[in-house]
């Protein structure tokens, strides 16, 4: 049996071909999942924010030192006794109705295609992302109009 001996610069080209498809392959695929999204937040005081990178962000307590964070491109809301997951791309616009006091808010959304509902906030939460001052986090206690661009 003869041995074929392949030249060290062909298995080192080999391999950063291979390296580099695989970085691309791994960016592309973050690049579809991540869309981001820019909304106008207004808060019960009246003032606007130019939100970027909107997420709404919720912490699911595992016991009283833990806690679970998750940050969604949806906005999870009751309807009747169903939880749906109204995602941001549909959603045209969110007006809040604050409710009592310990009672969460309740949404009138117009979707993009025109349509609207009244939902009940199904999670305490806020609404998380860059404004031109930085970090900004607005709990939905406090919103009442949110304009999705």
């Amino acid at each position: 049996m003869k041995v074929r001996r392949v030249p060290i610069k062909t298995t080192l080209l080999a391999g950063v071909i291979a390296t580099v498809l695989l970085f691309a392959t791994q960016a592309v695929a973050q690049g579809k999942g991540e869309k981001t999204f820019n909304a106008l937040i207004t808060d019960t005081q009246g003032v606007e924010s130019e939100v970027k990178n909107v997420s709404f962000y919720w912490e699911e307590t595992i016991s009283e030192t833990a806690f679970v964070p998750h940050e969604l491109r949806q906005l999870p809301v009751k309807r009747g006794t169903a939880t749906v997951q109204v995602k941001f791309d549909t959603i045209k616009q969110i007006e809040v109705k604050q409710g009592a006091e310990k009672t969460l808010p309740t949404f009138a959304i117009t979707l993009t295609n025109g349509k609207s509902g009244e939902f009940t906030a199904a999670l305490v939460g806020t609404f998380r992302g860059e404004s031109d001052f930085g970090q900004t986090e607005i709990p939905i206690s406090t919103i009442t109009k949110i304009i999705f661009k």
